[in-house]
């Protein structure tokens, strides 16, 4: 009887899902699982779709595991611990406030643990397959994907192949990275001991955020950027003012100065810059290269199969249907900000398309970015440089925070809120802020946009009293010469 129950046992097991499985069959197949991968599939099973996702690492990808999460569980560890330090301003007393690294790092680890977990519980939700290890695509809409064990395994897609396979931080050829001395943003958010001295080469979101957590915790931080200003891709007023403070903070700021070498020897780093002064020297501990990401496009079968690129970049038509039918790809590898976001966005238009739906293509003249030092940085459109170089006549309105009573409570005026409107039909071409909490009013600024609200419009909409938002309507009243606490 116990031989029966095992081989009926048996049989059972042949017909579950574990077997289906083994019938490697699929309608919708998505390689990569980060923000752009596993959304695809969430939404691709929503839709009725079998699903199946490859990942050679850990569900979440990069964004979870070891970008947008846990950094922002370090820099809330500085933000924290700038309270503390400053606790007098705001009348409380607080004796011997310390910051201890190894906690804070435990912590940001266990917030992405957390976050990859919830991944992985959303995936059963929606009964799609996870299959671990590394794909790559073939002809035939199928996909090998090779086992950590070495072993490979194929896999069909019916309806299509999505590929969502990232972007890793760029090697520069006068940088080299040892994962010691010279790190990248993986490391940088890892390390066994704080640095004394720190140099970030790049100012972008991931240079900027890392010298901001750094400095806050005591790091004698010195940033350096190629071109004339820290975050180059936004207004430049918004970049000035980052500028000066974060020199109020402390934190050194070479711009116009390229890094030619780093002399790695010694105890610590060597790094020699040329300026606009001539050649200088920095001693620091460890320099983080953060100039740029590359994408993840090697050895995934594009070339055997025939898909078209184009510098590092997959090309797409506007629902990421690549040139080869029943190949599409989004996200960090395809033209287009790379931000978890836009892939995210990406992703389900592409699954819709390809069920039946009709989706709306992305604007993408509408996409927000955003930037989580402190202050923060937000912005969305048109840069006021940008609009004039198009010709275009236009209506500027900024708000500082300095004249904002929430702002003043919480001892946060540094900023303001710049927006910038077509003088003819009151479009809101752009918006460009920096300041505490700007990363969250920034989606009014999105939909607002998207709606097609005009400048007089927004004035007459009720912003609530006292709170940072009333500066976008302020900023709006300001371009008509309505502004009333300015």
């Amino acid at each position: 009887m116990a031989s029966l129950f095992r081989y009926f046992s048996y049989l059972c097991n042949f017909a579950s899902h574990d077997f289906i499985r083994k019938d490697m069959n699929y309608d919708i197949i998505v390689i990569g699982s980060g923000p752009g991968g596993y959304v695809t599939a969430i939404r691709a099973s929503q839709l009725g779709l079998k699903t199946a996702i490859v990942e050679r690492e850990s569900l979440g990808g990069i964004c979870l595991n070891w970008g947008c999460i846990p950094t922002k569980a370090l820099l809330k560890s500085a933000n924290v611990y700038e309270y503390l330090t400053h606790a007098k301003d705001y009348g409380i007393t607080v004796n011997d406030a310390s910051a201890d690294f190894d906690a804070i790092i435990a912590r940001s680890r266990g917030v992405a643990n957390g976050m990859s977990t919830g991944i992985q519980f959303l995936m059963k939700k929606n009964k799609i397959d996870v299959i671990k290890g590394f794909g790559k695509v073939k002809a035939g809409k199928k996909v090998d994907v090779t086992a950590e064990d070495g072993t490979v395994t194929e896999y069909t897609a019916d309806k299509g192949i999505i590929l969502a396979t990232g972007a890793r931080s760029r090697q520069l050829p006068n940088l080299p990275q040892d994962g010691k001395k010279v790190i990248g943003y993986r490391e940088a958010m890892t390390l066994s001991q704080q640095p004394k001295k720190l140099v970030v080469v790049g100012s972008g979101a991931i240079g900027v955020e890392f010298a901001y957590f750094y400095n806050a915790l005591g790091t004698d931080v010195t940033i350096i950027e190629y071109l004339p200003n820290i975050v180059p891709v936004e207004d430049e007023e918004v970049s000035k003012q980052l500028e000066k403070s974060f020199k109020k903070a402390g934190i050194k700021i070479l711009t116009n100065s390229a890094v030619e070498s780093v002399d790695t020897s010694g105890a610590g780093c060597v790094v020699t810059v040329k300026t606009a002064k001539g050649e200088e020297k920095i001693e620091c501990d460890v320099v983080l290269s953060a100039a740029g990401i590359e994408t993840n496009l090697e050895n995934l079968g594009l070339e055997e199969v025939g898909i078209a690129t184009d510098r590092g970049r997959v090309l797409v038509n506007e629902y990421y249907q690549t040139n080869i039918p029943g190949y599409f790809a989004i996200g960090d590898i395809v033209p287009g900000p790379a931000l978890a976001h836009v892939a995210s966005a990406e992703g389900i238009i592409c699954v819709e398309k390809i069920a039946g739906h009709h989706p709306e293509p992305l604007d993408y003249g509408n996409i927000p970015g955003c930037t989580y030092c402190s202050p923060e940085v937000a912005s969305v459109g048109l840069t006021e440089k940008a609009a004039k170089e198009k010709g275009l006549d236009i209506k500027i309105g900024k708000f500082p925070f300095s004249a904002s009573g929430k702002a003043s409570a919480a001892g946060a005026k540094d900023g303001f809120v710049k927006l910038i409107f077509d003088a003819k039909y009151g479009e809101l071409l752009g918006a460009h802020m920096i300041g505490a909490n700007v990363t969250e009013m920034i989606a009014e600024i999105v939909a607002v946009r998207k709606l097609e609200v005009t400048g007089e419009a927004l004035i007459k909409t009720v912003h609530p009293h006292p709170t940072m938002s009333e500066a976008v309507m302020e900023a709006a009243a300001a371009a008509y010469g309505e502004v009333i606490h300015l």
